[in-house]
């Protein structure tokens, strides 16, 4: 920024974002952190009102005005020229821009340049020798059900990953027999691998929750892991990354994350089922290693969950699978109840 527009606002919110540089967060993280305090701020001015100063109304204004942003960038009345939204933000992005301005509010806070928050934090009633209502935050939460192809939309996934290389079938394999994330999938490097075993370690620094496991794989991705070696080795037999560019532009260097997105973007194109996205292979296998019984903390293990609430989130039986426990267990009694109200006249 030049020396004549800084303002002291402009000093803490870059001070802000160097210290989460400082803290090690991750760049992907920082950057979001910058995009979003950035916004906040520069919606301020838009406001007449200094970001250090803003309060609780201040903070509604600007969620409200997300949700009006034009597709030229600048907010609904307000002159100052934004970065144009794709789209409007879903529930838990506009959550995670309040998370944001949180946080920065929790560092001015901390420096002692203001006294409390505008951000109101949700809190669960609790029992702690005295009742305590909960309290709502300025975002409900909205829990949605992952999406989970059906045997059909999985057959027309399959059809079009016929035609994939090998890697990215193998990619594909890993994600739903391992449950990976995306990151965790790039990630992976050949040691990780112990074939005699069909074992793969997912190391604790490519995790969420920083915390490592070891999971297994099955033989139909072991055949895919053994074609693909001699493939990687035309392009490097270096030990390192597992899964190797073999574009002129980037050959022999590792696959981001962004790059498997469009693969499966594209793979969900050829398949006519656009809602597939890298996190679906992980969705699908949790639900199927719920259907076929395992237990909620054994599920937890092998996803890598800290907590038991993030296992049940991914968990999504179908209605078919419903239906099914259904005839099994409570149709005959709710037949035997519902008969008597049938049998009611007019």
């Amino acid at each position: 920024m030049s020396q004549q527009t800084t303002t002291r606002a402009d000093i803490h919110v870059d001070a802000w974002i160097a210290l989460q540089k400082d803290l090690g967060k991750a760049p992907n993280t920082v950057a979001a952190y910058a995009r979003g305090v950035t916004d906040f701020a520069a919606f301020c001015r838009g406001q007449g009102v200094d970001p250090l100063d803003a309060r609780k109304g201040t903070i509604a204004a600007y969620l409200a005005a997300l949700h009006t942003r034009p597709p030229g960038g600048g907010y609904a009345g307000q002159a100052t020229s934004l970065p144009a939204l794709p789209r409007q933000l879903a529930n838990a992005s506009l959550r995670h821009r309040l998370t944001i301005i949180r946080l920065f509010y929790d560092y001015l806070v901390e420096e002692g340049l203001r006294a409390t928050n505008p951000v109101l934090r949700g809190r669960r009633g609790s029992l702690d020798g005295r009742r305590r209502r909960g309290e709502r935050g300025l975002l409900p939460v909205l829990r949605l059900l992952p999406w989970i192809p059906s045997e059909g939309q999985w057959d027309a996934i399959l059809k079009a990953a016929r035609s994939e290389p090998i890697r990215n079938r193998l990619m594909l394999a890993l994600a739903y027999d391992c449950a990976l994330r995306r990151e965790e999938l790039c990630a992976l490097n050949t040691s990780d691998f112990d074939p005699s075993h069909r074992l793969v370690t997912i190391r604790a620094e490519t995790t969420k929750t920083k915390a490592g496991r070891v999971v297994p794989y099955s033989a139909a991705t072991g055949q895919l892991l053994a074609a693909y070696l001699p493939e990687r080795r035309k392009l490097s037999r270096s030990r390192g990354p597992l899964f190797l560019s073999a574009s002129p532009r980037n050959r022999a260097m590792p696959i981001s994350k962004w790059t498997w997105s469009k693969v499966m973007h594209t793979l969900g194109t050829r398949a006519g089922e656009p809602k597939l996205a890298t996190h679906t292979m992980r969705h699908l296998c949790l639900t199927d290693l719920a259907r076929v019984g395992w237990d909620i903390h054994e599920i937890a293990s092998f996803a890598g969950h800290r907590s038991i609430q993030s296992t049940l989130l991914y968990i999504h039986l179908s209605a078919r699978d419903l239906s099914a426990k259904f005839a099994a267990t409570a149709a005959e009694l709710h037949e035997a109840r519902l008969a008597s109200i049938a049998e009611i006249r007019q």
